[in-house]
């Protein structure tokens, strides 16, 4: 069996460096890139991916937190507050980042007067490709998996030896739910990238929209198979749940602004 993966990439100065944080950020910095090359194109300057970002990446990593310890166990961070703090190794929820990154979107553009929309379209391509780059972040971690396997199922995936030894996990082997997500986001952000650059395919705020049905309906079925998923009424995911109703609500969006509100075509050179 190879070497199980450390999550831990070096020390520096006695301060342990997570493989997770190193990909995590890695998945933000190539976001931005692509936001800001977009941006150009639609209208929007690149300084206002930058201001939207000094403000949207803290509250996104205190809402992906907050998620967290609400749907885990508030009782347990009540009684111990430093843990609050204890978030590299893990703890961080997607939703609620989006949660709050959604919220700042919505105050920064009415601030600034760009329609939200267009900042929405921008923005999810990104996104979505900063979600499949940060699973791998889990698998470092040795998270975000799912229930018991085989090594013959996953070697009859034809997964690398390095992920079918470090899906060994507590001494049985573990569905690997974070390589499942991370190629359900990658393909979803080609499918977006691609539908996009059709002349009046999309109306504005369907590509936003579309990321929400396309990462709803994957993480839902996903979801169901992890082991670790944070728990609502004792029975629900949570995740689960809010993936169903973000699909649903995007989809009855999209045929709501087409039908009564007539939304305008997205226009990659419409000016802000």
């Amino acid at each position: 069996m190879a070497a199980y993966i450390d999550p831990t990439a070096f020390t520096f100065f006695g301060i342990d460096i997570k493989w997770y944080a190193i990909i995590i950020v890695s998945g933000i910095v190539l976001a931005v890139w692509l936001a800001n090359k977009e941006a150009v194109k639609v209208g929007l300057r690149e300084d206002d991916i930058t201001d939207f970002i000094l403000w949207a990446l803290p509250l996104a990593f205190i809402g992906a937190r907050l998620y967290y310890i609400i749907f885990d166990d508030w009782r347990y961070y009540l009684e111990n507050p430093l843990m609050i703090l204890a978030f590299r190794n893990g703890g961080l929820a997607i939703y609620g980042g989006l949660i709050a990154g959604g919220l700042v979107v919505y105050f920064f553009t009415r601030y600034h007067f760009i329609s939200t929309w267009k900042f929405l379209d921008v923005a999810a391509p990104s996104v979505i490709i900063a979600q499949s780059i940060g699973r791998w972040g889990n698998f470092m971690n040795h998270e975000a998996f799912g229930g018991n396997t085989t090594r013959s199922f996953l070697e009859g995936l034809h997964l690398p030896e390095f992920i079918i030894d470090n899906m060994y996990i507590d001494g049985i082997y573990r569905q690997p739910t974070f390589l499942y997500e991370s190629l359900w986001n990658l393909l979803g952000f080609i499918v977006l990238i691609v539908l996009r650059r059709r002349k009046e395919f999309f109306r504005e705020g369907e590509i936003f929209l579309s990321y929400l049905l396309w990462y709803g309906f994957g993480r839902f079925f996903i979801e169901g198979m992890r082991t670790d998923s944070l728990m609502v009424f004792g029975q629900l995911r949570v995740s689960q749940l809010l993936s169903a109703v973000l699909f649903l609500a995007a989809a009855g969006l999209i045929v709501y602004r087409r039908k009564v509100v007539q939304s305008p075509y997205y226009d990659r050179k419409k000016e802000k």
